[in-house]
């Protein structure tokens, strides 16, 4: 098992392209700049990898906006409508099992240049005049199963630009941007479509991917693949996932990424009904949606900038724990008001996340990090589409707020056994890697 893959590689940490401002990757520099995320912009090769994240978010937000009205606006369907938001769910979980293979044995910067230009490309088709509309779900579809292999390739290369703790604030960072989409992301994209049609909003999105895929070729390092060989490249990632997962140690930590979100979104699949219930129309609906992230965007940023590496660690499996409780008090029924600060609570619980980035990093051995990266955020997506969808079908029957208290209620005790399994592998024992020779 590599335990090491916090530190620079052999040969020291080569400086980055775009100068020599990298900050001191010492272990005790790690430690004392881990605790601001100015640490991680005195990176210099982070920069553009994180404005590249940026125009990665606006380009996503903005094709799904863009596609939804330009779909509505040709077929007046509102099931044909919502398809484009499953589309961007559905394939994940194939994507991330049977593509993950390519984040290793391929040079990151290659991955991540190629994944931009494909979307791009696929942008284009859809913008073109008289596109069918089966054309245009494939491209969809296939516009999310790159997305999985982009975001873990990116994932994995973090921690080859950035050392320490200071790798763990960058993946904070990563996903902050990515909540404060959430917040307000769509509602961007909706203003834009006031002044834009949904092709000529399509058309930023390609520019937004073109930007992206030339901050990361001019902006970051040409490393070398992780692993190199032949081999059917699906049939070693399927491999490789149960490798991974057959692990305990690293199997418990998925699970503690995974089953959380799961019975999170459940919340935002019943937000429309549960604010059409509360009498507050569209804009108690977006303030309902919005709750969660903001407070999860409020609980990195306070975790990243006032608490140290081990304070953040020891804080994880008791925020997860408690996390879910929030949603419990829904039983009572409370009005939209009091829904809006449960569900700002369970987002302030989301600092538990710096501390199992580095006990994931820490127990994925390197040469696997790309392919474990991909099913993490596979597995993630996924689950997070069938909780989705799981609170919808429950909704048609139920009143919104017990199907929330009863996402509480149930994550909260699968919760508590993964945290058990997280804990009972954390005892230092011989521990069997998965073999890297897939």
């Amino acid at each position: 098992m590599t335990t090491d893959s916090e530190h620079p590689p052999h040969g020291g940490n080569p400086p980055s392209p775009a100068g020599s401002d990298d900050v001191s990757t010492t272990p005790g520099d790690e430690e004392k700049a881990g605790s601001k995320y100015s640490a991680v912009f005195a990176v210099s090769e982070f920069r553009p990898v994180f404005a590249a994240h940026v125009l990665s978010v606006l380009g996503y937000v903005f094709s799904q906006v863009a596609m939804a009205v330009l779909v509505f606006n040709r077929t007046g369907s509102s099931f044909l409508t919502a398809l484009v938001f499953a589309l961007s769910f559905l394939p994940y979980a194939l994507s991330g099992v049977l593509l993950s293979g390519i984040a290793d044995r391929v040079p990151a910067r290659r991955v991540l240049v190629s994944c931009d230009l494909l979307s791009a490309a696929c942008v284009v088709v859809i913008v073109l005049p008289g596109t069918p509309l089966a054309v245009l779900f494939v491209l969809v579809a296939v516009l999310a199963m790159i997305a999985p292999l982009f975001t873990g390739t990116r994932a994995a290369s973090l921690a080859d630009i950035l050392q320490g703790d200071v790798f763990i604030l960058g993946r904070s960072l990563i996903r902050i941007v990515s909540q404060t989409a959430q917040i307000a992301g769509y509602g961007l994209g909706g203003l834009v479509l006031v002044w834009l049609s949904p092709q000529h909003a399509l058309i930023v999105t390609i520019g937004t991917f073109l930007s992206s895929a030339l901050l990361l070729r001019l902006g970051t390092r040409d490393r070398p693949a992780r692993v190199t060989g032949g081999g059917a490249m699906m049939r070693q990632s399927l491999a490789s996932s149960g490798k991974l997962l057959a692990h305990p140690r690293i199997r418990a930590l998925l699970l503690m990424w995974w089953v959380p979100p799961m019975f999170f979104v459940v919340s935002e699949g019943v937000a429309a009904p549960y604010a059409h219930a509360s009498g507050a129309g569209s804009a108690g609906f977006g303030l309902f949606l919005a709750a969660m992230p903001a407070g999860t965007v409020v609980s990195e940023m306070l975790a990243g900038t006032l608490l140290g590496p081990a304070a953040r660690e020891r804080i994880a499996l008791p925020l997860a724990g408690v996390s879910l409780l929030p949603m419990v008090a829904f039983a009572v029924h409370p009005p939209l008001a009091v829904g809006v600060v449960l569900l700002l609570l369970t987002g302030l619980c989301a600092a538990y996340t710096l501390g199992m980035d580095k006990w994931f990093v820490q127990e994925v051995p390197e040469d696997m990090r790309g392919r474990a990266m991909s099913l993490l955020g596979a597995g993630i997506m996924t689950l997070q589409g069938l909780g989705m969808t799981a609170g919808g079908l429950l909704a048609e029957w139920t009143p919104p707020y017990a199907v929330i208290c009863g996402a509480g209620v149930l994550g909260t005790l699968s919760l508590l056994l993964v945290l058990r399994s997280v804990r009972r592998t954390r005892v230092p024992a011989p521990r069997a890697a998965p073999s890297t020779s897939v």
